[in-house]
């Protein structure tokens, strides 16, 4: 029995010597499962994956989802329907334009709360959510990092003048005839009937890359998937025709919210 206290004590010994020891992973992290054919997906926070932000420079862990998104509008030769509740990265607004000028169909969906070019806004008049908004985006724009931004820098960083200017159709979601539904938070892509981009990021900076003017920031944790299915797409399709009515400027025949159920979709 007297051999206990010492066999304890070199227990005890044993196990604090264990806590302080640094921690090790053993093993591997477990392969990507095998996707199915013509399902792809994208994270923008994994360790496994790096790319170079376009916003920081800097490089980052994740799958670049612009870059997709990029790729997905390269893919088109007919037509474009974009939904999302918001849209403020330049580049994507700059090859929407770029397809239109080619010859193919590009139409825009947005939430009217984001549908107003930044740059045309007064930030006196802004709320404190959209002031933060205001000046990520102006950070977003401002090229020179004088904190003004010049008529070039207005037309090339700020993604709703980019496309106006380009003349690429948009309606919100007071397209319907009221105040907006407050509902528009789709945010998906169908490209030529045959692939839908889609998820939870919306086209935005801070949604992929992180908040510009704050390299630090990661960004919201989000993925796209990109699907290639003629029958999927005409789902999404169906339902970009009953919110897009007959576009900009036309009837107050959008449908948003509840009233999706009156009236007849457009094929």
């Amino acid at each position: 029995m007297s051999a206990w206290p010492a066999l304890l004590a070199g227990v005890i010994g044993l196990a604090l010597s264990a806590c302080s020891a640094p921690a090790r992973i053993l093993g591997s992290a477990p392969a990507d499962l095998p996707m199915p054919a013509g399902v792809e997906v994208a994270f923008n926070h994994r360790a496994d994956r790096h790319y170079i932000s376009p916003i920081s420079g800097e490089r980052r862990n994740g799958d670049d989802l612009e870059q997709l998104l990029l790729e997905t509008i390269e893919r088109a030769e007919s037509d474009i329907q974009v939904a999302v509740q918001e849209l403020s990265l330049p580049r994507v607004a700059e090859a929407l334009v770029r397809r239109q000028r080619q010859g193919v169909r590009v139409q825009v969906v947005l939430e009217n709360t984001y549908s107003t070019p930044f740059s045309d806004q007064v930030p006196t008049g802004l709320s404190s959510h959209q002031l933060g908004r205001y000046r990520q985006l102006l950070a977003l724009a401002d090229s020179d990092r004088d904190g003004r931004l010049s008529i070039s820098e207005r037309d090339r960083g700020d993604a709703l003048r980019i496309l106006r200017q380009g003349r690429v159709p948009i309606i919100d979601d007071t397209a319907d005839g009221s105040a907006g539904s407050g509902l528009m938070h789709h945010k998906f892509m169908v490209v030529d009937q045959r692939w839908v981009l889609t998820g939870s990021a919306n086209f935005t900076a801070s949604g992929i890359h992180g908040d510009p003017g704050a390299p630090r920031t990661r960004g919201n944790v989000n993925h796209l998937l990109r699907f290639e299915s003629k029958e999927l797409a005409a789902l999404f399709s169906q339902e970009f025709s009953r919110m897009w009515g007959d576009g900009p400027g036309g009837l107050a025949d959008s449908r948003f919210g509840i009233t999706k159920e009156q009236g007849v979709c457009r094929p």
